[in-house]
């Protein structure tokens, strides 16, 4: 795409009016490297204005971290460790069910469950973590799993990804995490995490838990290793299962974070994304993708003041106050562990627009 002012204003103009993006000018939208960049900012923020409002919104989440001791390698994750390491840890059943009351008094709307795949688990042991979550939050919406640990559980136990959904779904879980995508593309996976499951599998995992009643986010991890047609083909893959299911809730772009990684220290991988990729990728998911109404921008990926450039750049959401965050920080991200309301209001009153407390679906609190 020729990157001439009235060529891009030109495009930019349709796409706010319908048009429907495509993969080239999509890659030719994330290569920009000067000022056009903002005019494309600009563009993601009108179409933002015009299919969501001025809402910025926010969920009142906890995670709870179960276990960091995984069977896989994922050259990305400086959470994960083996049996035996000096960091690895495993809740106990009860420590679980404390965290899930202790969240329910803190008034959370929503518990998110991460875990290593842990070597001994199978469908029932995240049945019955879901199962105490619900015990002692049970008014709660319990967001869990991703389709690694349902593709996992399924192998473990000798069943198929969808009876684990149904029994996931059975337990409890109300939507599941759309994560272990990283970069939906194969040749990239084989090189960040080839322990994964496949591009297809991802894929028909999430169609199966929309087909089954369980909504999902959808995710892209940026900034490593992958081009920018990779990034096109991930965000292409995306919006074609939201025309077919319209299952996702949510698109959240999550910026690699990379000192404490094995890819970064080996050399494979750069050192994260730059801030002007992290705006434009925040702008052309926006653009892009015409059948999501939010995009998330992550304060534990990004830090306050680029997360409100994402605000200005086409997303409507901050994301979760989390009160407990291992993945990133064990990545080495510097933005702590919670998100305090009161920070939020004041960068989105900067903005001059209303923060509101959302649910996981986006009903309004």
């Amino acid at each position: 795409m020729a990157h001439d002012f009235h060529e891009l204003k030109t495009l930019l103009d349709d796409v706010c009016e319908g048009y429907r993006l495509t993969f080239d000018e999509a890659t030719g939208l994330l290569k920009t490297k000067d000022k056009l960049s903002f005019l494309i900012a600009a563009a993601a923020d009108s179409l933002r204005e015009k299919r969501c409002g001025d809402a910025v919104t926010w969920v009142k989440n906890q995670n709870i971290n179960c276990s960091n001791i995984c069977v896989n390698n994922c050259g990305f994750c400086g959470f994960s460790c083996k049996s035996g390491d000096l960091r690895a840890y495993e809740l106990t059943l009860n420590e679980i069910g404390k965290k899930a009351g202790l969240a329910a008094s803190r008034g959370v709307t929503e518990i998110c469950t991460v875990s290593g795949l842990h070597p001994e688990y199978d469908m029932n042991s995240y049945l019955s973590v879901y199962r105490t979550i619900r015990e002692h939050a049970p008014d709660v919406h319990i967001h869990a799993s991703n389709p690694m640990e349902v593709a996992y559980a399924a192998r473990r136990t000798g069943c198929s990804s969808r009876e684990v959904l149904e029994a996931f779904r059975d337990a409890g879980v109300g939507t599941l995490c759309g994560t272990a995508a990283e970069i939906l593309v194969d040749n990239v996976r084989d090189i960040i995490c080839p322990g994964k499951i496949s591009t297809d599998e991802w894929i028909n995992i999430i169609k199966e838990s929309h087909d089954c009643g369980l909504r999902s986010t959808a995710t892209i991890m940026y900034g490593h290793c992958e081009s920018a047609r990779d990034q096109v083909k991930h965000l292409s893959i995306i919006r074609e299962i939201q025309d077919e299911t319209n299952g996702f809730t949510e698109f959240v772009p999550l910026s690699f974070i990379h000192p404490g990684t094995p890819i970064y220290k080996k050399g494979i991988a750069r050192p994260g994304a730059t801030g002007r990729e992290d705006m434009l990728m925040i702008a052309v998911s926006r653009l892009f993708l015409d059948n999501f109404a939010n995009i998330q921008v992550s304060w534990v990926k990004l830090g306050l003041k680029m997360v409100q450039m994402g605000l200005m750049s086409g997303a409507n959401d901050l994301g979760g106050t989390l009160y407990e965050e291992s993945i990133s920080s064990s990545a080495g991200a510097k933005t702590g562990e919670y998100l305090d309301p009161a920070d939020m209001r004041y960068i989105s009153e900067d903005l001059g627009r209303p923060l509101v407390e959302r649910r996981t679906d986006y009903s309004m609190v």
